[in-house]
């Protein structure tokens, strides 16, 4: 139990010595009495892919027991458009597992996200956490596989140009203040992600760097830990909530937008993915990439075009997906190769004694061979409705493993050098118009098994087609004022 709790960020955590999967309802009513929390918030995760509140005075430890015991009602037509109105009630249901103290309150509060169930008390089918752990769930089933996940949190942070150490364009990459700006804000974004129980591996400044009309854009990064898909999801979501509200204590904007300025670094949301088997990571083995991520990458390439859907929802996230600017177009696979659409990065596979090499008088003991070997899919971006898509993911990779052909597959689509030039690869969709037909065509692969219900789909369907975007790059080629008014119409998204 001490390797959970040491170090843990979360206050629960360290108050109640246990980890946070072990949370029980008197250990969070035992927390809230003897740390002055006066209110208790319930989040949840709407279709539109945010975080939505309700906010509880905590009136008596009876009151308290009872929200922590049996919820509350909400109306489901207000949070999921493919819920009728005449039939809308919902319960919110508290994982206990995910309480942590709310950072931003001047009240003491505790938060917990909740899961949603029906008038009949059963989990919501359609509901976004549902939806990837029914994924999760029949992978693991049918695989003995785990499924972890990690995403790259890319965003912008708009201010007024500083005059004595500007920007430079486009050379932001791990920048250290004063020539990079707003780290101070990326750091307390991490410090309270990190206390809201999500696992983070480091944060940055990255490459993107704008100055337009006398504000300096600068873009920034937040990865994280890999961890089982379903946390993956949630902390996506609650990190994104975060940054914007760290930034907004401060008067800055935030914004998660695929692209601000066509010829500018857009900013993605690059996931990556491992199994796992009895907690040990098989991506990969003394041969190098092993059968099953290679089956995976070959899961992952044959539903890319569907997946889209799902990844880059709002017409400016194919201002990105264009040759030359480090995001796919071509549907293909490679190592350390940034064009690519599934990536795989450095793995620290088979290379032991670097630690050594950098501090000689370091004792030498039993090599400890790291394999920390995951594949990325680059297509995504902040548009993405998160949940959805890591369930299409997850369901993505068990046909992988399945498909017999995938190896094939996998052997056919991989590329060593520069993915723009592999003119007999098939693309990705240029528009949400396009994402929508492939969707459509893959929609029973997403509805069998009952991950995916119909609603959905054509709920997905219908809000991509309205986007009414099809031969929009066309249309607007060389418009400036034209694809201006289409990024400020999408700069909030997701």
């Amino acid at each position: 139990m001490k390797d959970h709790v040491s170090l843990n960020p979360n206050r629960l955590v360290q108050y109640l010595q246990k980890p946070a999967e072990d949370f029980t309802k008197a250990d969070i009513i035992r927390y809230i009495e003897n740390n002055g929390i006066r209110m208790l918030n319930f989040r949840y995760v709407g279709g539109d892919g945010r975080l939505k509140t309700l906010n509880f005075v905590i009136n008596n430890r009876q009151h308290l027991d009872s929200l922590l015991s049996a919820g509350e009602r909400v109306d489901g037509s207000s949070l999921f458009s493919f819920i009728s109105a005449a039939s809308s009630d919902l319960y919110v249901i508290p994982r206990y597992k995910t309480a942590f103290v709310e950072p931003f309150s001047d009240i003491p509060t505790l938060d917990i996200l909740c899961s949603y169930y029906t008038s009949e008390g059963t989990p919501l089918d359609s509901s976004p956490e549902n939806l990837v752990k029914k994924a999760h769930k029949l992978l693991t089933e049918k695989t003995g596989y785990t499924f972890e996940v990690l995403g790259e949190l890319e965003y912008y942070l708009f201010s007024e140009i500083d005059s004595i150490y500007p920007i430079t364009e486009q050379k932001g990459y791990h920048e250290s203040h004063p020539f990079s700006k707003w780290g101070a804000i990326r750091r307390e974004a991490m410090k309270v992600i990190s206390e809201m129980g999500c696992s983070i591996k480091y944060g940055h400044a990255e490459v993107g760097n704008i100055i337009h009309d006398d504000i300096e854009m600068v873009q920034h990064e937040i990865e994280f830990l890999p961890v089982a898909v379903e946390d993956a999801a949630d902390q996506l979501v609650l990190a994104k909530w975060a940054v914007r509200e760290v930034a907004y204590k401060y008067g800055y904007e935030v914004s998660y937008a695929p692209k601000i300025i066509v010829g500018h670094a857009g900013s993605g949301l690059h996931i990556h993915t491992r199994l796992m088997k009895d907690g040990i990571n098989i991506m990969a083995n003394d041969h190098g990439l092993s059968t099953e991520a290679k089956r995976l990458i070959a899961g992952l390439l044959t539903f890319a075009p569907s997946l889209t859907a799902f990844a880059n929802t709002v017409p400016t996230s194919f201002l990105r997906l264009v040759p030359h600017q480090e995001a796919p177009t071509r549907i293909c696979w490679g190592d350390r190769n940034r064009s690519v659409l599934v990536r795989v990065p450095l793995g620290w596979n088979g290379v032991t004694n670097m630690i050594y090499d950098a501090n000689p008088k370091e004792p030498h003991h039993a090599d400890l061979i790291q394999n920390n070997q995951t594949v990325e899919l680059r297509s995504p971006d902040g548009s993405a409705n998160v949940h959805p898509l890591l369930a299409g993911m997850t369901l993505a990779a068990l046909h992988g493993l399945e498909d017999p052909l995938a190896l094939d597959t996998a052997d056919k689509l991989y590329v060593q050098k520069d993915a723009a030039s592999r003119t007999e690869l098939n693309n990705l969709p240029a528009s949400c118009f396009e994402a929508a037909i492939e969707l459509e065509k893959a929609r029973e692969f997403y509805e069998a098994n009952g991950v995916f219900p119909k609603g959905i789909i054509d709920r997905v369907i219908k809000d991509l087609k309205n986007h009414n975007d099809a031969d929009l790059s066309e249309k607007l080629f060389g418009n400036v004022n034209a694809i201006s008014n289409l990024v400020k119409k999408f700069m909030h998204c997701g």
